[in-house]
């Protein structure tokens, strides 16, 4: 009996230290709860609100898609609205017989053009500036309206003359081919045979 009494006693006094170690862990883990808890309740209420938020936008949106659109025309502004619109096509009629007409002249000032001529003549003398030799041989074109060198080159080909643009340039010294006049005579070299 006294082995009983002694472990009674040995019970008794190391329970009061196993119940503290387990009130401690029992205590931290209803810590840990609380605190899980809490976040969950902040989440809650911050999702909430989300909700609220998303709730009043539909809720105006709806409002927005109900209302009828508001874009009616007065009976005046439609009257101001067709006086332009014929005055808008008055002057595009206008502008088409301007343009007819001036497409006319156009082709009457095109027709009436002479055909190019492509003389025998021979070269300009040289003058005291121009000491550049130049070919004995050649023609002298005269520029017509709208000509331009790569133009004057195309027609003497097809009449079986080939010159060049440098052929020509090294023939006219000064000529600069960007600003042909009309009536301005250049001299086209005969090719060298």
């Amino acid at each position: 009996m006294k082995r009983i009494a002694t472990f009674l006693a040995l019970a008794l006094v190391t329970a009061p230290a196993a119940l503290t170690a387990e009130d401690a862990a029992t205590e931290e883990r209803l810590n840990k709860l609380s605190a899980h808890i809490e976040d969950l309740v902040a989440a809650k209420e911050a999702q909430d609100k989300r909700l609220a938020e998303m709730g009043r936008a539909i809720d105006a949106l709806q409002r927005q898609a109900d209302k009828p659109p508001v874009s009616y025309a007065l009976p005046e502004d439609v009257k101001q609205l067709a006086s332009k619109l014929q005055e808008v096509d008055r002057k595009r009629q206008q502008d088409n017989e301007h343009v007819l007409q001036e497409l006319q002249n156009l082709a009457r000032s095109f027709n009436a053009r002479p055909p190019r001529v492509i003389h025998d003549t021979p070269p300009p003398a040289p003058t005291q500036n121009n000491t550049t030799a130049m070919p004995d041989k050649g023609f002298e074109y005269k520029v017509q309206p709208g000509d331009s060198i790569s133009m004057i080159i195309q027609a003497y080909k097809e009449k079986n003359i080939r010159v060049t643009l440098d052929q020509i340039l090294r023939a006219n010294p000064g000529l600069h081919r960007e600003k042909l006049r009309v009536g301005q005579k250049i001299f086209i070299p005969a090719p060298q045979k």
